[in-house]
Order: structure tokens, then C-alpha cells, then sequence
């Protein structure tokens, strides 16, 4: 049985996510998917607009077979983290033969070529990066800077070419999985995709491609469902219509605030000084900040600059929500993921459940452990900070919910 991985969020799940699914069976000529997900909480920052459970019936529904939660601690993560969380969990499994992502190169040997110089750092390359290092570059812009400069010397893509890839989310994240493939030494192949339709960022639902920024923003709008007919696969659209009729809590970003503003005016100490991501001052700036923003989107903004994007701030706001400051977070997320939680899988994928039981070299959890260790322990923190925001869902619900099953 040929197995491949694909690593996802489905926030929502859309017709772009089921053509990756569609497109992964026919490249790597799998019999069978395994997706990484994350949870309750995305990379952005964001919750996800529907729990980790129901997101998990949705990708099962439209061809995936099994589902793994990527825990917090990776999900609320970096690219760089992100990436390794994800690929040292399916690679840890033994039986995944290769994994497909979307980019918008749609070429695996470019995105190679770029995760290999990163990894292997020529003189030439050293060098340049030192230069715009020395020039006050934060180090992400620097190194993209040097690796523009680095391919465009070597003669094979003109500047504005290689300033669009290296900046692309998706072509990011691709190149930090095959940088994590090769620092694991994992014989799992490599493949990819290129990402069809609207941009990630785009917030315009304009084709039948539609990003999922674009469909959350139709849900926070609380225009008619029936916008969103033709953006996402019918079983999504079912299910996401059978909740708002049923008042399911939508939870968005901004509704996080509150409560990170209370937090932060009344506590004697200065969390943001222990999530690492709020390092060089940055944590003054938004304690500062936050006192005097009147809402989530006037914080970000006030805080933002070209050293710290958008994002950056929104993940650590996030984190900060979710109390990361309470774990060894910097030491955490840079080893391999430490377990396996299924959230759900089909029949057909329960041929693979065993097989990967008798091979894999990390604990399988279909239940909780009677030992939480502290990964796993944050990823239950999360739920209960998600059952804030969507009062839907049980601030219990991890130990109350048994794996999807159809």
C-alpha cells in the first residue's frame, strides 16, 4: 500500500484543499492519505472557524483517511516550525512514502534547490548574507535578499522572478519542508503542486478557487451561506450551513482580545517576556501597546513594522491567549513531534491504523494518555481557550470525544 502525507489547516476546507487531495492521489499514485492538521488555532494566529473534530469529519468526507492533529506548539509556530513539527510526525509514523504540497511554483526542483543552499550555506552565499546582515536587514529579509542575489549570479531566474517565489507563503513553507525532510534524514519523497485560484491573502471570494482568508471573511460578514455554494466542496457547505442554522459559534481573531487585554493590564509580570518569538524589546512594545489600543486590529497595526509583520504579532497575541508563556516553548518546538493523536479516519484508513501502530516510533494516541507530557498538555489548553471563543465546544472536549470515525 502506497501511503502519502499532505499537511493542512482546512480553515475552511474549500475547493482549492479538495483539488490538493484530488491531485496528491494522482501524482504520488497513493492508495491511501494521511493529513497533519492543526487543531483548534492556526499558523496565522486565528482560531479556526469550526473545532479541530468538525474539521476533521469535512477532510474525511472529501478523501482524506486518516487525520492527526499537529499539536500547538508547532501549529502557532514559525514556517520553519511548522514545517518540522509536521514532517517529523509522518515521518516518524514508517510508513508514509511521500508527501505532496501546494506551491505556487509548481516546481519541486526550484524549491530544492532553494531548501538545499539553505541548508548547506555555500561561501558565496555566507557571504552575501553577512552583507545585508551588516546593512541592518532583520535576518528573514536578509536571508531572502541573499538568496535573490545568490541565483541571480549563478544566472538561472532574474531578480523579480526569484522576489516573487521567495516571498510566496506557500513556496516558504514548501521550501521548509524539504529543509526538514533532509535535517531528518527521511527517506519520505518530496512532491508538489501548483496552487490554483485566488491568492492565500486574498480576501475577495472571485473564483471557484477562493482562498479560505476570502471565505472567512463572507462568514464574519454574515452575509447568506449561499455565497459560498460554489467555494467549497457541497458536504463542507452542508455541514457549515447545518451549523450556522443551529447558532454554532463562528470564532474569530478579534473576539481573543478582550481577554488578552485584561490579562495583560492586570498581571504583575510581562508574559510576552517568556514567548520567544517576543524577543529584542518586542514584548515591551506590546504591553505598551495593548493598553491603549481599543481592539485587536488597532493593536496589530500600531505594533506591526517592517522588522515584525502582521502575522508574526497575531501568533504571538495568540499564544499569549493560550498561555505558551507557561512552557519551555523555545526548547519545545525543536524537537520532533512526540506523538501521534488521531482525530479520525475511514474505514478504508483503518487498514493503515495497524501497520502504523507496528512501525511507527512515537506513541499513537486514540485516547488521552493517563501521562500528559507537556506537548500534549498545551494542546489540551488550547481546547479550553477555543471553548472561550465558541462556547460550542466543551472546554473538556478533548478527554469527551473519541476520534471521527465514517
Amino acid at each position: 500500500m502506497k501511503i502519502s502525507g499532505i499537511i493542512v489547516e482546512y480553515n475552511p476546507l474549500h475547493n482549492g484543499h479538495l483539488f490538493h487531495i484530488n491531485k496528491t492521489k494522482e501524482l504520488t499514485n497513493s492508495d491511501l492519505i494521511i493529513a497533519v492538521m492543526s487543531g483548534n488555532f492556526n499558523q496565522r494566529g486565528i482560531p479556526s472557524i469550526v473545532d479541530k473534530w468538525k474539521k476533521t469529519s469535512m477532510a474525511l468526507n472529501n478523501g482524506v483517511d486518516i487525520v492527526l492533529e499537529l499539536p500547538a506548539i508547532y501549529s502557532l509556530s514559525s514556517a520553519e516550525f511548522f514545517s518540522y513539527g509536521s514532517v517529523s510526525l509522518l515521518n516518524s509514523l514508517g510508513i508514509v512514502d511521500s508527501i505532496c504540497f501546494g506551491s505556487e511554483a509548481g516546481d519541486i526542483d526550484f524549491l530544492k534547490e532553494v531548501s538545499d543552499l539553505l541548508v548547506e550555506e555555500p561561501p558565496l552565499f555566507k557571504s552575501l548574507l553577512k552583507e545585508d546582515l551588516d546593512r541592518g536587514l532583520p535576518f528573514p529579509k536578509a536571508r531572502s535578499s541573499a538568496l535573490i542575489h545568490y541565483l541571480n549570479k549563478k544566472n538561472y531566474y532574474n531578480e523579480k522572478d526569484l522576489a516573487d517565489y521567495l516571498n510566496s507563503s506557500n513556496n516558504i513553507l514548501g521550501v521548509e519542508y524539504l529543509k526538514s525532510i533532509k535535517k531528518l534524514h527521511s527517506n519520505i519523497v518530496p512532491y508538489t503542486i501548483k496552487r490554483e485560484g485566488g491568492n492565500y491573502n486574498s480576501t475577495n471570494l472571485n473564483n471557484i478557487f477562493s482562498s479560505a482568508t476570502a471565505i472567512r471573511k463572507s462568514l464574519k460578514s454574515n452575509t447568506s451561506m449561499e455565497e459560498l455554494i460554489s467555494h467549497v466542496p457541497p458536504s463542507v457547505y452542508e455541514g457549515m450551513l447545518e451549523l450556522k442554522n443551529k447558532n454554532y459559534n463562528f470564532p474569530f481573531d478579534y473576539m481573543m482580545y478582550p481577554y488578552i487585554k485584561y490579562k495583560a493590564i492586570t498581571s504583575k509580570n510581562n508574559f510576552f517576556e517568556s514567548i520567544p518569538d517576543a524577543s529584542e524589546g518586542l514584548h515591551n512594545k506590546i504591553l505598551a501597546t495593548i493598553k491603549d489600543a481599543k481592539d485587536y486590529e488597532h493593536c496589530i497595526e500600531m505594533i506591526k513594522s517592517k522588522r515584525y509583520t502582521y502575522t508574526r504579532i497575531s501568533r504571538i497575541l495568540c499564544q499569549y491567549f493560550l498561555g505558551f508563556y507557561e512552557y519551555n516553548t523555545l526548547e519545545m518546538r525543536k524537537e520532533p513531534c512526540p506523538y501521534a493523536r488521531i482525530l479520525g479516519f475511514t474505514k478504508h484508513g483503518a487498514m493503515a491504523l495497524k501497520s502504523m501502530k507496528n512501525n511507527s516510533s512515537i506513541p499513537i494516541y486514540s485516547k488521552l494518555p493517563k501521562d500528559i507530557n507537556p506537548t500534549l498538555k498545551l494542546d489540551l489548553q488550547c481546547t479550553s481557550g477555543y471553548s472561550i471563543l465558541n462556547p460550542s465546544i466543551s472546554a473538556m472536549e478533548d478527554y469527551l470525544q473519541s476520534p471521527i470515525i465514517l
